[in-house]
């Protein structure tokens, strides 16, 4: 018989690279998303466009308690994979609000319906090196202090807390995966690598002027998501819950990216980039690198991928993108989507419920 888990967040770059991973596993494969989901999937659900024939997707919300609870009674799921959040550090500091009631709340009422309906589900939730921000020793390992620099770093921080304390306090198989920076193609276009592939890719082909960055200097962890999200897998087939920095241990700067993407399409990143002070934080984090040694010790995980392969994935899929718009004369609003939309029909169970 097929385990049965659900993913929240399945219609992300980490959710739609763990749902691959757990259908050719033989998992059972259930996804919670909102209902304006279901009603824009040509956007919404474009990165598991591919995937819809073969899971299952839900209507629920994590700011509705009782809805987590129906959707926990129909689906009873062995394994829960929380990757639904606000996820954008910029946006946090516009709508702190917002950031802290979908993160806190909606993690703690997950975790509640999980202890209430299916107490025997083991829980992945993701974590961020953002939870180190101001750090105090580099690399940052599972015992480097947090110093968070904004509500999203701080929303994270308080879902490793929640899940330790559920773990401590009612035996819940809770982890966290503190998962530095990791991109693909699939990455969201709010991002700062996305937002540098797609430009170059539009720089090169005409079809843009300039590319407007903040802090160049920022340096990041930055590994490749489909390695990650077998990480998370890994985490939650151990005897005992516990909690992993995943990382390449390598850092680069926000500059050298734009090196590397700019270079791979033979153009100067100098001749292209302007600095825009709006686009700098009010309160930045200057590095992150972390310390995977606990992970390839106890789950006998490292990440494999080049820093460089990555960046050139991203761009000559962006690249390919950009050329299928100009040859479409489709929009500039569409190019910014994030792969090309099917009629793929969407097979929905349970009730779909308002937001």
């Amino acid at each position: 018989m097929k385990r049965k888990v659900l993913i929240t967040g399945i219609s992300g770059q980490d959710g739609s690279y763990l749902a691959e991973l757990l259908l050719a596993k033989g998992y059972e494969v259930h996804g919670m998303v909102r209902r304006t989901a279901i009603e824009n999937q040509e956007h919404r659900l474009s990165r598991i466009q591919h995937l819809l024939p073969d899971i299952q997707l839900h209507g629920a919300s994590l700011e509705s308690y009782a809805s987590l609870c129906a959707l926990l009674q129909e689906v009873r799921p062995e394994e829960c994979y929380h990757l639904a959040a606000q996820s954008y550090v910029s946006y946090s500091f516009d709508d702190e609000f917002s950031t802290m009631r979908s993160n806190v709340q909606g993690t703690h009422e997950l975790l509640a319906a999980l202890h209430q309906i299916t107490p025997q589900c083991k829980f992945y939730f993701a974590g961020s090196s953002e939870m180190f921000g101001k750090v105090r020793a580099t690399p940052q390992n599972e015992q480097t202090p947090f110093h968070p620099r904004s509500t999203y770093a701080i929303s994270k921080v308080t879902g490793y807390h929640l899940c330790q304390y559920y773990r401590e306090a009612y035996g819940t198989f809770a982890c966290t995966g503190i998962l530095f920076n990791h991109e693909s193609p699939r990455r969201g276009f709010e991002f700062v690598t996305r937002k540098i592939t797609s430009q170059v890719a539009r720089i090169k082909l005409g079809m843009a002027q300039e590319l407007r960055l903040g802090n160049l200097d920022a340096r990041r962890d930055w590994g490749h998501a489909r390695e990650y999200v077998e990480a998370m897998w890994i985490m939650l087939q151990q005897p005992q819950a516990d909690d992993f920095v995943i990382a390449t241990g390598e850092s680069h700067s926000v500059r050298e990216f734009c090196q590397v993407a700019f270079g791979h399409v033979g153009l100067d990143y100098n001749e292209w980039t302007k600095i825009d002070p709006n686009l700098f934080r009010p309160a930045d984090v200057e590095a992150l690198t972390g310390d995977c040694s606990k992970a390839y010790q106890v789950l006998g995980w490292k990440s494999r991928s080049s820093w460089k392969d990555l960046v050139v994935e991203m761009v000559e899929a962006d690249v390919e993108n950009a050329q299928r718009v100009l040859r479409s004369g489709t929009s500039v609003e569409y190019a910014q989507r994030d792969s090309a939309v099917t009629n793929t029909p969407v097979r929905l169970t349970g009730s779909l419920r308002s937001l």
